[in-house]
């Protein structure tokens, strides 16, 4: 028997609101970071720590003063678990290590996005461009994996292309100040930062 209109409109209301309340709540994807990865991404996110202690001294001992100093204020502040992020970013890339010590280039646009699948950065504008999904882990960050495209191409996905994967955690250190770290990328140096602020 085919129900009354009223009850299929009825059923139809209640679903939209229980789509309404879910899009409205924090959402991190969760459960495949980082053992969902490549194992080639997930050795990358094993030697974090040490390719990042030596890539900031190495940038450090032989960059530029200025360049350093740009580095040094990108990476103050203590870090808190990333909350309230979505929104339109000024992003800017440091390349550390590599083909030269330190490299500071200048300020682009990125977004942050939120939806029932999680927070979504995109690097909107510059030559190389990320996009990817924010992941929960227990400490006070957000793992981050995505895919580099070059300009002119539409936006990749992880796992497309192994050499244009991009892992890394997010910290966030000020409501206004974002700092999106990922260890021996694929080309050019041995650690990216993707400094964000707005």
């Amino acid at each position: 028997m085919t129900p009354p209109i009223r009850s299929c409109l009825s059923i139809a209301r209640l679903a939209a609101t229980a789509a309404a309340l879910c899009a409205g709540t924090a959402a991190h994807a969760t459960g495949t970071f980082p053992t969902g990865l490549a194992e080639a991404d997930q050795r990358r996110l094993q030697q974090y720590d040490t390719v990042r202690e030596a890539a900031v001294a190495e940038a450090r001992a032989k960059g530029s003063a200025a360049d350093i100093a740009q580095l040094d204020q990108a990476l103050a502040g203590n870090a808190a678990r990333p909350e309230r992020i979505a929104g339109e970013w000024r992003c800017r890339t440091f390349k550390l290590g590599g083909l030269r010590p330190l490299t500071v280039y200048g300020w682009f646009r990125c977004r942050i996005t939120e939806d029932v699948g999680g927070l979504r950065l995109r690097k909107l504008t510059g030559s190389q461009r990320t996009a990817g999904t924010f992941y929960d882990v227990p400490e006070a960050r957000l793992g981050y994996a995505g895919a580099t495209a070059l300009a002119g191409e539409a936006p990749r996905r992880y796992g497309d292309d192994a050499s244009r994967n991009d892992v890394g955690y997010l910290y966030q250190t000020g409501p206004n100040h974002l700092r999106l770290e990922i260890p021996s990328p694929a080309r050019e140096s041995r650690f990216d930062i993707l400094e964000l602020v707005r």
